[in-house]
């Protein structure tokens, strides 16, 4: 292996990396992959959102073999406050299409497949196999990785960094700052399981369809966070993250966080009669646009959640790191065909393709709103609020409705907040812009 040089070194074996390795080897470049854990996945047992049009744009042929659990059909969003929630749904029978859009997945189940396609295609993939540091030449060029296993450099053109946004291996070489605490949540997860058939009465699904739920509000104590529950088969993952700056300074735990979660009113009958069986905590990029790294240089790519690509407002992330992965392999297999190297200059296509994409172009246009959603009003005040105002209009009590009117906007002016909720509402939308 010492001896071996690589057209490209692929560090990870997470979506991003697997869809970078699977990209260069079906173009017959030869690509080895290295991966930390026991196998691909082995470090996410949780369940996710796969949002197909990436993939497919991969593997188009993945829904005859890949580990999916439900195709989802319904999107709810809620805000919370401690005892109910107000939200809006959207259902629709044209999500029970024949190439459906969306997916629920389990990701060590599906990771697994992913890799298994990689080396279908051609990829070598070492497993329990630690890169400890970049290898550069002279001029300082990275020319390859020393690795746990025997401390021996192993040599290729390109090295790609998909290691996640904990990952120290580009941190350590100087090619990314580590992300500050306050572009990085934590989320934590269980997977729930039930009965198929309770799962399905309980959402009122048929067959393998699926719902989401995203919420926001005091379920985070004043934190920026977000709470989330999905549908699988024959479970149900449930979460919530938080910065983990907040984490520090107010000093919750994401453990409680998830147990005051499930606790919930709205969330607890969701959950009866539930055996637990998987728990895991995962660190996730909030930082956006202006939280982007340098993303190529010399002999080396970022991809995927080491490069900040995660959009937290859509709460899209397997789709970017897909995409990055792959438009990462068309780089490289692009200069590979015109015997072009593998120079910063000539790289720098990659973050042509990226600006050509959806990708910075979500990203871009989402650039200021990770500063807005710091704003502790949407997490403390403002569900209590709405959930104030829902609760006055839908009771009917012998007052008429004028006068329940009154009462609504009367709550805002006594709680000096209606000025403050207009000034962050259209500052929100001038974010949003």
């Amino acid at each position: 292996m010492a001896q071996e040089k690589f057209d490209a070194i692929v560090v990870g074996a997470g979506p991003s990396g697997n869809a970078c390795a699977f990209s260069l080897a079906t173009r017959g470049l030869k690509v080895l992959q290295l991966e930390r854990g026991e196998y691909p996945g082995s470090k996410n047992v949780q369940g996710a959102i796969l949002y197909a049009d990436a993939l497919e744009g991969l593997v188009g042929d993945f829904r005859e073999d890949a580990p999916l659990e439900r195709h989802i059909i319904e999107q709810r969003i809620w805000m919370m406050d401690d005892r109910s929630f107000c939200g809006a749904h959207y259902r629709s029978e044209d999500f029970n299409e024949d190439r459906p859009n969306r997916y629920t997945i389990i990701r060590a189940q599906f990771d697994k497949w992913f890799s298994r396609r990689v080396v279908q295609a051609g990829a070598l993939l070492l497993c329990e196999t630690t890169v400890v540091e970049l290898i550069r030449d002279a001029d300082g060029k990275v020319i390859g990785v020393r690795t746990d296993r025997d401390g021996d450099p192993i040599y290729a053109d390109v090295v790609v960094l998909a290691e996640g946004v904990s990952g120290l291996v580009g941190a350590r070489a100087g090619l990314r700052a580590v992300p500050p605490p306050d572009t990085v949540a934590l989320a934590v997860k269980e997977m729930h399981f039930l009965p198929r058939e309770t799962i399905e009465a309980r959402f009122n699904l048929q067959g393998d369809e699926g719902v989401v739920i995203e919420a926001a509000g005091t379920i985070t104590k004043g934190m920026t966070g977000t709470g989330f529950l999905y549908t699988n088969k024959e479970s149900i993952s449930i979460g919530i993250g938080c910065l983990i700056s907040d984490f520090a300074d107010q000093g919750q735990t994401p453990y409680g966080l998830l147990e005051s979660f499930k606790a919930h009113p709205s969330i607890k009958p969701l959950l009866a009669g539930s055996e637990v069986k998987e728990y895991a905590a995962h660190m996730i990029p909030e930082g956006g646009y202006k939280a982007i790294p340098q993303l190529f240089g010399d002999g080396w790519l970022i991809v995927g959640d080491a490069g900040q690509f995660v959009n937290a407002v859509h709460r899209e992330g397997s789709n970017l790191a897909m995409t990055t992965g792959r438009l990462a392999a068309e780089t490289i297999a692009d200069l590979k065909s015109r015997h072009a190297p593998p120079t910063a200059a000539n790289l720098a296509s990659y973050k042509a393709r990226l600006d050509d994409s959806f990708v910075m172009k979500d990203l871009k246009k989402y650039k200021n709103l990770p500063g807005t959603l710091h704003n502790k009003h949407l997490f403390t005040t403002y569900p209590q609020l709405l959930s104030k105002a829902a609760q006055t209009w839908f009771r009917v009590d012998g007052l008429d409705k004028k006068s329940k009117e009154n009462a609504i906007v009367k709550s805002f002016f006594q709680t000096r907040r209606l000025k403050g909720l207009i000034g962050d509402v259209l500052g929100m939308a001038r974010a949003w812009r």
